[in-house]
């Protein structure tokens, strides 16, 4: 597993290269998403692989805070804003057990 100063430095790296396509930069988000997001759409705006993104989120991992919905995984939008602006992820582990 990498270290965590590993990690955010390969996010940053990604993180520009991610800002730089207009449809996920931080203004269109702010401007056109909900309060949470899908994790697809997360993974376009860090740059990451949706399978990269949903293995990440089954090891508490991503970089962005997530919940589930029933069986649906949302991700915040406004941590997703926080982590594409400042490069420092917020890890967050789901809870996968059942109530």
């Amino acid at each position: 597993m990498a270290s965590p100063a590993r990690h955010r430095a390969g996010h940053r790296r990604l993180h520009h290269s991610a800002t730089q396509n207009g449809q996920f930069s931080p203004a269109h988000i702010r401007a056109t998403w909900n309060g949470t997001a899908s994790v697809e759409d997360a993974a376009h705006a860090l740059g990451l692989s949706r399978s990269k993104s949903y293995d990440l989120v089954r090891r508490g991992e991503f970089p962005c805070r997530v919940f589930r919905i029933g069986r649906a995984t949302r991700v915040v939008t406004a941590s997703l804003l926080r982590v594409l602006e400042s490069g420092e992820p917020e890890y967050n582990a789901v809870d996968t057990t059942t109530t």
